[in-house]
């Protein structure tokens, strides 16, 4: 088999010849560097070692002794270390020389790409000039190394990483196994791709997968919003023009909280003896 077939695969050469920037391997026919930089063993020549081929930075086949857990064909959670809006995402497989991740296979929306830190589930993959690729795992294939969640999960706290994003929703593979799906009316922002959140588990599946929501709590929801809320009136002098008979789309702009949540935390403050209401406005109350 010819090294370029061999990109992205872990094959068995031998060491033909040092040079000074590294060792030349060969299989009988071609020959293939393994740079200084990529030698994490002891080498002489005649040793047969195991390798991964990959790609330099020249469009070249190379080798390297650091056998990645991704490979073409076999897939692993990896790292993301660098940005390029205009051609994609960078990640790091464990060689000196990143992995592209295209924008052609990124979210449409850019505000929901991943960030530097981020982990995507991929594999590898070879283009027609024989240059390696990232590829992000099918929703098929995650489900392939999911495990079922059981109906004891239910409420539970669960934190994963998002692996598909849409307008519909977010779908998450969780730390415990399972494969979630995140309502796009059960999240205030929706993540990217690759983000670790977390959320509670607010239904599970008779298939094993499972519903989350990235929602406080209803009581830790109307603390936060109270919060909010008192921090604003502070910032004005302890008055605003805001009550629980303001618009809907009025509170939502400023607070970014629907009415009901609006009223509810209002409430708090108000049963707390915090603020009192008058005239449409709303104030704190005075020691």
């Amino acid at each position: 088999m010819a090294i370029k077939e061999l990109i992205g695969q872990t094959t068995t050469l031998t060491v033909a010849r040092q040079a000074e920037f590294g060792y030349f391997l060969t299989d009988g026919n071609e020959d293939v560097l393994l740079h200084n930089n990529e030698v994490n063993r002891d080498v002489a020549e005649g040793d047969e070692i195991e390798v991964f081929i990959y790609v330099d930075s020249q469009g070249r086949p190379a080798a390297s002794t650091t056998i990645p857990e991704v490979a073409v064909g076999r897939y692993a959670w990896v790292k993301v270390t660098d940005v390029k809006e205009e051609i994609g995402v960078f990640l790091n497989i464990g060689l000196m020389k990143d992995i592209l991740l295209g924008a052609e296979d990124l979210p449409v929306h850019k505000s929901v790409w991943p960030k530097e830190g981020d982990m995507v589930y991929i594999t590898l993959r070879v283009n027609r000039n024989s240059l390696l690729y990232a590829k992000l795992a099918s929703d098929p294939v995650i489900q392939s190394i999911s495990t079922k969640a059981s109906r004891n999960e239910f409420n539970k706290n669960v934190q994963g990483y998002i692996y598909r994003t849409a307008k519909v929703g977010s779908w998450l593979y969780t730390i415990e196994g399972f494969k979630g799906f995140i309502h796009e009316s059960q999240r205030r922002i929706e993540p990217r791709l690759g983000e670790k959140v977390e959320g509670r588990v607010i239904d599970v599946k008779e298939d094993g997968t499972i519903n989350v929501s990235l929602l406080a709590r209803k009581q830790e929801s109307q603390d936060t919003d109270a919060v909010k809320i008192y921090e604003y009136l502070m910032s004005r002098n302890g008055a605003m023009p805001y009550s629980d008979k303001s618009m809907p789309e009025d509170i939502q702009e400023r607070f970014g909280l629907s009415k009901a949540a609006f009223k509810r935390a209002l409430g708090k403050l108000i049963k707390e003896g915090k603020v009192y209401q008058e005239d449409f406005w709303t104030y704190v109350k005075k020691e």
